[in-house]
């Protein structure tokens, strides 16, 4: 018997090893073809397509038309599988694809409606801008009529196994416009904290939630603009409504499914934001501006970014774009990068875009809902979720004047009434007023800035960048540099806050209108010479609208200022790539001192405590000191507050975590400190020390007792993850997809922003998706990396090429001139009119 099953086992290992070895092969089918030259239909002249030596298309066309029809086509065949992927998510249709077990989250996707809103925003876009999204849907077209099935991508061959009658469908120019609202998701602003406040508001009192949520520190980190006034008058000071402390029910509800939501689409994770500033010539070492950019986002593989290389040739107003950076692919243009004249980058601004509404329903008609005392009738739709292998779900989707009813699709409010304390009507529902639900003119925007020569096009552009609101950053070869503060940020009423569910039957918690473009933040040729932005606060506190209830904390703008300022010499390309790779970390700035002083009672603590002697604070990965500081903080975070907390809302660190820790500490016998499930009322020093010494425990436990040995990139590894296969549960599957471990340095709340959860791990979960820097001096010295590579296929050289060299602070020319591209060729495609 024993012979029989090893004989069994050997075979059952054979048939994984040679199915894995089937699937290998086949992966190749869908490498790209990229020399040679192909005939088109709809072409207009040649087109030109270099390759470099990392996969990086350089397209040259004489046409708008075909330049993006090209890029449509090297989108596709590099990257459709991710394509299609987004446009299903985008549509809520993911069950079409993956079964019903996709159900629920399209549900929630479809009740937001981001597709309907796409196709409103095609019919109201200028000619131009349909004209470049059709011409790049029929570039994606043109490579769907080439290839089926595994040829498309290895990922196909795989879901044929789950859902054998899928066959993508061509794509439409809406796809595009309809992924910008799944970005206005990722970077939504500050739902979540005001979730998470309604909870903890259950059992803590309003005191103890605000020392959880502590204010921005402008005392001690940076404004973006601080010069920046505005003759508005002073919008009133915000007070809470009564009844916030009863709304925990209502908000516990939509937490969840954020969370769902969040889960699939890999959002959600720390620090997504960014870093990006801008020097002038007077302090660099070129006398021109250079401007660096890294935006923090969740790890997935592919990188949401794909570079590419858009060249009119010749370059006129017929045919105006000369522009190389990072797109994303499935959408026409380059959202982040450079032309011939300027050079952008966006941060997060992270501004309280998102209202949540109590509806009053007519108990006699559900699709009634009360405004100052009349019945209006909601705007209702029945729509159709279909199921991969047969099969379908309708649902009802019910929308007010402020927004979809969400609380269709995260379960009822069932007894929220009783529980809330709140004086409700009989019947109710919640509604979502989120400003990415209204039209917007996103795409238009960024073609604006891929076309604009200076900064006054540069602005005329931004005004048009609804959704999400983002910094933008700004420098040109004339030497200027400035910002910018796009997005439409609602004006409320006052005493309503924007932070807790609010009346909907009134008019009195309506928004009125919109920030003017004219009153948002901006600044040009700034006297200091710099502009700094890192998702810290924009303006001071007297700037008289309210964009956000908190910001990130400054930790990552008050390192990057720091050194900038503190540099004993002119800056060039190189600094800036060094001040991406910092890893001071500011919390062990101010605790490491204190466990310094701390009399440990052990004397294993104290030798293993000497590692913190002269270190300077760097999260390297190859730190031993970094692994033991990672450790304690995660062990301080538990040890102070999971005894307060509920378990959904531990600690996960960054910056806001740095900062209530900042805080407590001056207060050593605070309430905080003491554990609850002991008798003794532990102080600061007993948490401090009790947190050392569990931290010291398990890197024993993990890393063995040698703490020389000790590592932080042992610990704080990025695992990059397929977002769909690769989370399949299914390892032989997920080993085709996946890569990794590589370890790294970096952590959330540092500049270098590799984010990890304290209350699940030291993974990293979110990161400088791309890193960028460009010398307004000479464009080809501009540098860029990203955090995969260009390929989307499985086995392909290029689909982690650049992984090692992200995780290092290594770059590849961000190549300009064809010359350049020539140079470093490594394939030519052409692609012809049909005859």
């Amino acid at each position: 018997m024993r012979r029989f099953l090893r004989k069994m086992l050997f075979i059952l290992a054979l048939v994984v090893v040679l199915s894995v070895l089937g699937f290998v092969w086949m992966s190749r089918r869908s490498f790209p073809q990229t020399k040679g030259t192909l005939t088109f239909q709809g072409l207009q002249a040649p087109v030109d397509i270099y390759r470099d030596e990392y996969g990086i298309p350089h397209i040259y066309a004489s046409n708008p038309h075909d330049l993006f029809f090209a890029l449509g086509y090297v989108h596709a065949q590099d990257r459709f599988w991710q394509m299609d992927v987004w446009r299903h998510t985008a549509a809520g249709r993911l069950s079409e694809m993956f079964g019903e077990s996709q159900v629920e989250t399209d549900a929630f996707l479809r009740t937001l409606g981001w597709w309907r809103l796409a196709e409103q925003d095609y019919q109201r876009l200028p000619e131009d801008v349909r004209a470049v999204l059709d011409a790049y849907a029929d570039g994606v077209n043109a490579y769907l009529a080439q290839r089926k099935g595994s040829a498309l991508s290895l990922e196909y061959a795989v879901l044929k196994l789950l859902n054998p009658d899928y066959e993508p469908e061509p794509w439409d120019p809406v796809h595009a416009l309809a992924w910008i609202r799944v970005m206005a998701w990722d970077l939504r602003g500050n739902i979540q904290a005001e979730i998470e406040r309604a909870v903890l508001l259950k059992t803590l009192s309003p005191e103890q939630v605000a020392e959880l949520f502590p204010p921005y520190p402008y005392d001690r980190h940076p404004v973006i603009v601080p010069e920046f006034s505005s003759e508005a008058a002073a919008e009133p000071s915000p007070s809470l409504p009564p009844y916030w402390p009863q709304v925990a029910v209502l908000a516990e509800g939509l937490g969840r499914t954020i969370r769902q939501v969040d889960a699939y689409l890999g959002t959600g994770g720390l620090d997504l934001g960014s870093n990006s500033w801008a020097i002038s010539g007077d302090l660099s070492a070129t006398g021109k501006p250079i401007l660096a950019n890294d935006p923090h986002l969740g790890q997935q593989l592919p990188s949401i970014w794909y570079q590419v290389g858009l060249h009119c040739q010749p370059k006129s107003e017929a045919c105006p774009y000369d522009v190389v950076g990072f797109s994303f692919a499935g959408a026409p243009g380059v959202i982040i990068g450079h032309n011939d004249r300027i050079a952008w980058g966006f941060t997060n601004v992270g501004p309280d875009v998102m209202d949540l509404y109590i509806e009053k329903i007519n108990p006699e008609n559900p699709n009634q809902y009360q405004v100052n005392g009349e019945w209006v009738d909601m705007d209702v739709r029945t729509e159709v979720i279909r199921i991969a292998g047969g099969g379908s779900v309708e649902i009802t989707i019910r929308s007010t004047r402020h927004g979809p009813v969400i609380s269709d699709v995260y379960g009822k409010l069932k007894d929220f009434d009783e529980k809330s304390g709140l004086d409700l009507p009989a019947s109710y529902a919640l509604a979502l007023r989120w400003t990415a639900l209204e039209p917007a003119n996103t795409l238009q925007a960024i073609l604006g800035f891929n076309k604009a020569r200076n900064w006054e096009e540069f602005r005329e552009a931004a005004r048009l960048f609804d959704v999400p609101a983002q910094n933008l950053l700004y420098a040109d070869v004339d030497g200027n540099i400035g910002y910018q503060m796009p997005g439409k940020i609602p004006i409320r009423q006052p005493g309503h806050t924007g932070e807790v569910p609010v009346p909907g039957w009134t008019d009195d918690y309506e928004w009125q209108g919109y920030i003017p473009f004219e009153e948002l933040p901006w600044v040009l040729n700034p006297p200091k010479g710099y502009i700094v932005t890192a998702n810290n606060t924009v303006v001071g506190p007297d700037y008289p609208w309210r964009i956000f209830d908190r910001p990130a904390m400054g930790y990552r703008a008050r390192r990057i200022v720091d050194l900038i300022e503190q540099s004993p010499k002119p800056l060039d390309v190189e600094d800036m790539a060094r001040i991406q790779a910092d890893n001071y970390d500011g919390s062990a700035a101010f605790l490491v001192p204190l466990v310094m002083e701390l009399d440990l009672q052990d004397a294993r603590l104290e030798e293993v405590r000497a590692l913190w002697q002269g270190w300077n604070y760097q999260m390297d990965a190859e730190s031993p000191a970094a692994a033991l500081y990672a450790a304690f903080w995660r062990h301080l975070l538990a040890a102070t507050f999971h005894d307060d907390l509920p378990q959904d809302y531990w600690p996960q660190g960054g910056a806001r975590w740095f900062e209530v820790m900042r805080h407590l500490v001056d207060i050593p016998d605070s309430p905080w400190w003491d554990d609850k499930n002991t008798p003794e009322r532990e102080t600061r020093d007993d948490i401090l020390r009790q947190a050392f010494a569990a931290a010291v425990a398990e890197l024993e436990e993990r890393l063995g007792r040698d703490p020389n040995r000790w590592a932080w990139g042992k610990l704080h590894a990025l695992y990059l993850t397929h977002p769909t296969l690769g989370k399949s549960g299914v390892a032989p599957i997920e080993a085709l997809f996946n890569r990794g471990p590589y370890p790294t340095g970096g952590g959330a709340g540092i500049v270098n922003a590799t984010g990890w959860k304290a209350n699940k791990g030291y993974r990293v979960v979110s990161l400088p998706s791309m890193r960028m820097i460009v010398d307004l001096a000479d464009l080809g010295r501009s540098l860029a990396i990203h955090t995969t590579g260009q390929s989307g296929h499985a086995f392909h050289p290029h689909y982690v090429d650049m992984t090692d060299l992200w995780r290092t602070f290594q770059y590849h020319p961000m190549l300009w001139t064809q010359e350049q591209v020539l140079a470093h060729l490594e394939g030519h495609l052409r692609l012809e009119p049909q005859p």
